[in-house]
C-alpha cells in the first residue's frame, strides 16, 4: 500500500544514489553533495563508510588535513577510529558514540585506525556527515566534543528503535549540542514494522543503511538517500529487518561553496583556506601525527 498524503501526493522528492570511490581498499559512498541535491537542512555532505574488512596489520588512516566553516559529524555501526586534532584532542570512537568537530575558522585532524585495533582482522562501517555553520559561526573558535551513547535519548515503540544522534525529533532532545535547528537520528526496525517521521523540519531525509524499506509504495535497497517534500505526511515500512539515518532541519541562511574540505558562504574566504594550507599557515600542527599531512589538491579542470 502507498504511504500518500492526505491530498494523495507522493511524500518523495528526489532519490539520491550516492557516488562511489575507493581509497585503497576502503569503500566510500557520497550521497552529499550530489547533482539532484546540494543539502539537507544544515547538512552539506553526507558519507558511508565501508563496511571494510581490514586484515591484521592494516587500518584506516586518514592523514592531517584542514576544515574550514563546518562541524564533522562522526557515528560508527561498527569499529573504532582514532581522532587527533591541532587543539590537542584525542579521542577514540565506538560504535553508538559521536564525534562532533566544530572546524570554525579553522581545524586540522587525523582519523586512524589504533595500534591495538590492527592487531586483529576488524570490520570499520560508520557515516560521517557535514553540518554547515550559519554565517553568525563560520568564523567561531574550532573546538571537539565527544559524546557517549548516554547523551542521545532512545524511543522505542513496535518493532522501532530510534536513537536521537543530535537535535530534537519525537518530542525528544539529544544532549549533543549543535549551532542551529536539525536532527539526526539511527533508526533501526524489524520487518513489518513502520515509523512515521514528522514534518516538524522545512527539509528531511533518509538514508538508508542496511535491509529494504517502503516508501510511497516503491522498496528501497541500502545506498539510497530520499529525500522527502517539506510539509508531507512521511510513512517508512520495514520490508525486512533495516536500518537507516533520518536527517534534516532549516535550511542555511543562503548557499555554500564547497572545495575539498572548506565549506564556506564565500568563495574568497575558501581560496584563503587554500592558500593558507598550502603555505602551511594553518597554524596547527596534530599532536602524535606530525610527520604526515594530506596536500592541497591540484586545481580542478
Amino acid at each position: 500500500m502507498s504511504s500518500l498524503t492526505p491530498e494523495g501526493e507522493n511524500s518523495l522528492e528526489t532519490i539520491v544514489v550516492p557516488r562511489s570511490s575507493d581509497l585503497g581498499g576502503f569503500e566510500v559512498r557520497r550521497a552529499l553533495p550530489s547533482a539532484q541535491r546540494r543539502s539537507i537542512g544544515p547538512f552539506v555532505f553526507l558519507d558511508e563508510m565501508g563496511p571494510a574488512i581490514f586484515p591484521a596489520g592494516a587500518g584506516l588512516d586518514v592523514r592531517p588535513h584542514p576544515h574550514i566553516g563546518l562541524a564533522t559529524v562522526t557515528y560508527l555501526y561498527d569499529g573504532s577510529i582514532v581522532h587527533r586534532d591541532g587543539a590537542g584532542n584525542v579521542q577514540t570512537i565506538l560504535p553508538g558514540e559521536v564525534n562532533w568537530m566544530t572546524a570554525g575558522r579553522g581545524i586540522v585532524h587525523s582519523e586512524r585506525s589504533s595500534p591495538q585495533s590492527r592487531r586483529a582482522e576488524q570490520r570499520i562501517f560508520g557515516l560521517q556527515l557535514w553540518v554547515g555553520l550559519l554565517k553568525a559561526d563560520e568564523e567561531t573558535d574550532p573546538g571537539f566534543v565527544h559524546y557517549g551513547r548516554e547523551a542521545q535519548p532512545v524511543i522505542e515503540g513496535e518493532g522501532v528503535r530510534a536513537q536521537l544522534v543530535a537535535g530534537s525529533l519525537f518530542g525528544r532532545t539529544s544532549q549533543v549540542k549543535t549551532l542551529s535547528p536539525l536532527f539526526y537520528g539511527d533508526i533501526q526496525m524489524r520487518a513489518g514494522s513502520r515509523l512515521e517521521l514528522p514534518a516538524d523540519y522545512e527539509e528531511r531525509g533518509a538514508y538508508l543503511v542496511q535491509g529494504t524499506v517502503e516508501v510511497d509504495g516503491q522498496v528501497f535497497e541500502p545506498g539510497r538517500l530520499l529525500v522527502f517534500k517539506a510539509g508531507c505526511a512521511v510513512t517508512l515500512r520495514a520490508r525486512s529487518d533495516a536500518r537507516f539515518a533520518v536527517l534534516g532541519g532549516e535550511p542555511l541562511d543562503g548557499p555554500r561553496f564547497i572545495w575539498w574540505n572548506f565549506v564556506s558562504s564565500s568563495k574568497d574566504r575558501i581560496e584563503q583556506a587554500k592558500d593558507d594550507w598550502q603555505r602551511n599557515r594553518f597554524g596547527q600542527t596534530v599532536p602524535g601525527d606530525e610527520t604526515e599531512f594530506i596536500p592541497l589538491p591540484p586545481p580542478r579542470a
